[in-house]
């Protein structure tokens, strides 16, 4: 009878813990809408860790030219987040990349407590930096990464 309620106790302890661990353990894997709303990134895994690449960008006339990085390519699908891996609770460090640029950046990312993704990128140390809010986005885009209009 005690090893009845021994191995029932053990059971329902390892029923608990793991939903608490993954209940601490939100990550940055999904889409997101930039603070300036013109591009959405998806985060995904990858080999490295997490990445990041653009899968929308919001264009002033539907006619306009889809934007190009530095280097004349679309960025449509282009990777500007590598590298991305755990620093700490719902924290992770990577690097950055400035599509307009090419210019490379260390980033430190954190969900807040409003399920948003602050994005600081910075050189040298992160009190030099920029922090961007990032919202969760969910609609339609589409296979051409045209955003519909926000």
């Amino acid at each position: 009878m005690r090893l009845a309620c021994l191995t029932a106790a053990i059971l329902g302890f390892l029923l608990i813990v793991p939903s608490s661990w993954a209940a601490g353990r939100d990550t940055p894997v999904g889409r997101w809408l930039t603070q300036d709303k013109e591009a959405v990134i998806a985060i995904e895994p990858c080999s490295s860790g997490l990445c990041g690449r653009i899968v929308g960008v919001t264009l002033d006339h539907p006619s306009d030219p889809f934007p190009t990085d530095h280097e004349g390519r679309s960025q449509c699908g282009l990777t500007i987040i590598r590298s991305a891996v755990p620093d700490g609770d719902q924290s992770w460090s990577a690097r950055i990349t400035d599509p307009r640029d090419g210019k490379i950046y260390q980033a430190q990312m954190r969900l807040d407590a409003q399920h948003r993704l602050r994005v600081r990128g910075y050189i040298g140390i992160p009190l030099l930096g920029r922090t961007e809010v990032w919202t969760p986005f969910s609609a339609d885009i589409g296979g051409n990464c045209r955003l519909p209009a926000l």
